[in-house]
């Protein structure tokens, strides 16, 4: 990509920053991956309790090996069974922090981020003291009506294809909903599989700067 390119996605990213500053998150821009890797060990407290929801982003910039070096209390899921799971699904509303990826990013400073189990939304909104979100460029986009066609193009497919889930929008590519003609925000399969069951958009936030976001300037996740 070109240095002009790479220049007008930093504005749309200073432009998003300011909106989620409005809305009372705290945005950071990293210019790269390992700067956003950077940004993220700056947030975190050594001995400090973190949990975090399942993440291609988190892979993608090293947030599971910082988290996994011994420097941190982290609640780790990979390995535990079911119920052990569960058990880690609660222990993450007492934790000190939470990191996850969202679905999207609006231009007017909102997350919108749609969830199967609904642990990943539900620490979003409440319980974390911190919750720290990182988002490529990629999944910056200008309305929430953008943010509903990114999940059921785009994002709910390709974790589809990644959990192994066999619904509809892994094997044809997008939600049933669009294949179907229908554009509400919760259409989609009834497979008991189905990952979109819960939809949450985070806009006004009561405290200030609990909910950091990390923009980087690079495509990241999907």
């Amino acid at each position: 990509m070109s240095e002009h390119t790479d220049l007008i996605n930093r504005k749309m990213l200073e432009r998003t920053a300011e909106a989620l500053s409005a809305n009372n998150m705290l945005p950071f821009i990293a210019e790269n991956k390992e700067e956003a890797l950077s940004v993220l060990k700056g947030l975190l407290k050594e001995g400090g309790t973190v949990s975090c929801g399942g993440s291609a982003t988190m892979n993608e910039i090293g947030a599971m090996e910082l988290l996994r070096s011994g420097a941190y209390k982290f609640l780790d899921r990979e390995g535990r069974s079911p119920d052990e799971v569960q058990k880690i699904y609660r222990e993450a509303f007492s934790a000190d922090f939470y990191i996850t990826s969202s679905n999207a990013v609006t231009e007017n400073g909102e997350l919108y981020n749609v969830d199967g189990n609904s642990n990943r939304v539900a620490a979003i909104c409440f319980g974390p003291a911190s919750v720290i979100v990182i988002a490529g460029r990629n999944k910056v986009v200008r309305d929430l009506g953008e943010a509903v066609l990114r999940v059921k193009r785009m994002a709910a497919p390709a974790n589809a294809a990644r959990l192994g889930c066999g619904t509809f929008c892994q094997s044809k590519g997008e939600c049933m909903a669009l294949a179907s003609g229908a554009s509400g925000m919760t259409d989609g399969c009834r497979s008991k599989d189905r990952i979109c069951c819960s939809y949450v958009v985070t806009a006004q936030q009561r405290i200030k700067d609990r909910i950091k976001v990390i923009l980087v300037n690079e495509d990241l996740g999907f």
